[in-house]
């Protein structure tokens, strides 16, 4: 095995293809690490999605609460620059992208993980939509 710093710190999964999705991770980690209304997801939700910025801060922001209440175990988030996903990231993009309860059940290790899963259904539709500004 390679002696690389993205597989020492349990960065193995490669940072989502979509932008979106990029977005959305770095917005989730600001949030977690540094509280639901961190100033620099405020502004990085404004610059991505203009006018629809405060609906999807306000998805991002119900879906880490959701998780944060219904996970019955740690959730491991990685800084803001790290070049890869944890594990736990990658379930949530995953949630987020491809909603399904398994997804959910596994990341939270609740079998009732049914408003988490609401929660990334709504987030993930709004981030499909296309911008009313183009």
């Amino acid at each position: 095995m390679p002696d690389d710093p993205q597989s020492r710190c349990g960065l193995n999964t490669p940072l989502p293809e979509a932008r979106s999705l990029k977005v959305s991770l770095v917005i989730l980690r600001r949030m977690a690490i540094h509280g639901l209304r961190d100033s620099r997801a405020v502004m990085l939700a404004l610059d991505s999605y203009g006018s629809r910025f405060a609906k999807i801060l306000e998805l991002h922001r119900c879906f880490l609460h959701e998780i944060a209440t219904t996970s019955r175990r740690t959730i491991r988030i990685a800084p803001c620059c790290a070049p890869g996903m944890t594990a736990d990231e990658a379930l949530m993009i995953e949630a987020i992208a491809q909603p399904c309860l398994a997804v959910v059940e596994q990341l939270t290790q609740d079998r009732m993980a049914g408003r988490v899963l609401t929660a990334a259904i709504a987030l993930g539709w709004e981030l499909d939509q296309p911008d009313a500004t183009t």
